[in-house]
């Protein structure tokens, strides 16, 4: 082996950049987030061929002083720590003390800055990794930084850029995904010459939902809840997209943690927990959360790039993340989004204001409730399995339920129902099932996990580390229903299982309960695996297509759905209403043209 050597600084900036310059979106990354750092107010990024010919981005902040601007390419030279307990607590974005020199050293780098009270500005340029001397320049306050040539000096890093449009897609989602969590900042991209974005700063709540829409699209936030719960020294608050609204792909999630984009796997893993029971198999949510909590609570050098964390209670933040989300979701119930909540419907014409006293049950084996009502008088029928003739709702009087009331029953599937927006339709089969499902959880929650003993002891084989888990957590797995004790080195013996579990593939439900365990230091697969059989058993349990139903029995339905946890979508994720507003309808027969 040759002797022990050190590396010359270019090489060491450049093994550097490796790990922080991946493409030109990490560059942009690394400059916006020293603008951000200093203050700025106002961020211009302006791009040729993607990044790979220029990328300059100009800032209005505090600027950097002349005799600074030497240190400011060199290597673990920063001004945003200074001892151990400030990186300890790490309040700015960027820290490290890496990115400029890392990004000179593979481009023809220049840097302008004036700072605030300074007479004029200083400029010092780099190429490859050699720095010129300071000179004197004119630019206002703020500084402006040019990256030209990106990778010129590394031939086999430059040939792995992609085509220009990849590139500067990777550069337009950064921006968009920082414009997120810093509203009171105006933003302005361009691309070859022209202006591609731009994000005006603002202040209010109101204005902080209209950047959202900018960046995500009206469709986003209008298919969206807002969230705010604290809890724990932690708040988490944002938009989570409704379930109905779930994507082919996760390109809209966006998570940020004081105010920095990560993308972690504990997070991953408590957002998919509070959608797995509503969403869609095979789509992915979409969400804009902020989670803010003591910065000594979160490493945030555990990446170079800074793309991940390390939470110091990360089951706290686990269980956190998950309840918050789960009870947003769980609180979204069929047409929550038209009408919060709805008075006796004494605005149907003719209908008097007593018409819906006490509730009793109704037949059929439906399990809903409906209120008692003379339904000739409301129906105009005298049979409850005929027909019912339309029901004229007044518009201008907005107390009726939110998914109105049922005109008819198509093809023994749907339910037709009128309400002051238009029309709604509703799947009876799913939203049945939905009901069926949530009654079916709250009994099973109402008695506890009720376990049974094994006749034969089950003996599985795990590694040290996984048995270790289990005699570690044995009371949590008596609170999930089983008895389980560690028999060897590599050995543990299942003597007791939950009731419902019967008949289901225990072995792999313990593994899996365990690598949970040992990884997040908390499950939810005992849950899982009782929902799933719950749920089979309101597909079952729940009227099938082609049943007639009387009008009072749709209504019980509508109603049952308006108060029923999660009613927007079956047990399998597929939507269960759909509202046909006045105006869509009238675009389909031309009206008004």
């Amino acid at each position: 082996m040759p002797r022990i050597r050190s590396l010359p600084p270019e090489l060491v900036n450049q093994i550097a950049a490796g790990e922080v310059i991946e493409r030109p979106a990490s560059v942009v990354k690394e400059l916006v987030e020293n603008s951000l750092d200093a203050g700025a107010r106002r961020i211009e990024i302006d791009v040729e061929q993607g990044g790979a010919r220029l990328i300059r981005v100009r800032d209005d902040g505090g600027g950097i002083d002349a005799d600074d601007l030497p240190l400011a390419i060199a290597s673990h030279a920063t001004s945003k720590i200074a001892s151990f307990d400030d990186l300890e607590r790490v309040g700015t974005l960027g820290f490290r003390g890496e990115a400029l020199p890392s990004i000179a050293s593979v481009s023809r780098f220049a840097l302008t800055s004036r700072a605030r009270g300074a007479d004029t500005a200083w400029r010092i340029e780099v190429d490859g990794g050699r720095a010129r001397a300071p000179v004197p320049a004119q630019h206002p306050v703020g500084t402006n930084i040019e990256v030209r040539d990106l990778f010129y000096n590394l031939p086999a890093r430059r040939k792995f850029l992609r085509a220009e449009r990849t590139e500067f897609g990777h550069i337009e989602d950064l921006v968009r995904s920082i414009a997120l969590a810093r509203t009171t900042t105006e933003f302005r991209l361009g691309h070859n010459g022209k202006a591609v974005r731009i994000l005006k700063a603002v202040e209010s709540d109101v204005d902080r939902a209209r950047r959202v829409a900018d960046v995500l699209g009206e469709e986003f936030l209008g298919q969206s809840l807002e969230i705010e719960h604290s809890g724990a020294g932690l708040r988490l608050h944002g938009w989570v997209g409704l379930p109905t609204a779930s994507r082919a792909q996760a390109d809209q999630q966006y998570f940020h943690v004081n105010g920095r984009l990560v993308r972690d796997r504990l997070v991953a893993h408590a957002v998919r927990q509070a959608y797995a029971d509503v969403l869609f198999h095979g789509r992915h949510s979409a969400f804009v959360l902020f989670l803010e909590l003591d910065p000594a609570l979160v490493d945030v050098n555990v990446h170079p790039a800074k793309h991940e964390v390390r939470f110091r209670e990360g089951r706290l933040v686990h269980d956190f993340l998950y309840r918050s989300l789960d009870d947003a979701l769980s609180g979204a119930r069929a047409g929550a989004s038209l009408k919060d909540a709805f008075a006796p419907a004494s605005h149907i014409a003719g209908v008097p204001a007593t018409t819906w006293p006490e509730q009793r049950q109704v037949g059929l084996g439906l399990g809903v409730r409906e209120p008692l009502a003379d339904y000739a008088a409301l129906f105009g029928s005298t049979s409850p399995t005929s027909m019912a003739p339309p029901v004229r709702i007044d518009d201008e009087r907005a107390d009726v339920p939110p998914l109105g009331f049922a005109l008819a029953q198509l093809h023994g599937i749907y339910v037709l129902a009128e309400n002051v927006n238009g029309l709604v339709l509703v799947d009876m089969h799913a939203a049945h099932e939905r009901i069926t499902y949530e009654k079916l959880k709250q009994a099973q929650d109402g008695d506890g996990i009720r376990s049974q003993l094994l006749l034969v002891p089950m003996s599985l084989a795990l590694s040290e580390r996984e048995a270790a888990v289990v005699e570690e957590q044995a009371q949590r797995f008596v609170e999930l229903g089983f008895d389980i004790v560690r028999s060897g080195l590599q050995s543990i013996s299942v003597r007791r299982i939950p009731v419902v579990l019967d008949g289901a593939d225990v072995g792999q439900l313990v593994r899996d309960v365990v690598a949970d365990l040992a990884v997040h230091g908390q499950t939810r697969r005992v849950e899982e695996s009782t929902n799933e059989l719950l749920a089979t058993m309101a597909c079952h349990g729940s009227v099938r297509a082609n049943r007639r139903l009387s009008v009072p029995e749709m209504n019980a339905l509508l109603r049952e759905m308006e108060a029923t946890e999660r009613s927007g979508q079956c047990n399998h994720g597929r939507p269960t209403w759909v509202q046909l507003a006045i105006p869509e309808l009238d675009r389909l027969f031309l009206r008004g043209r």
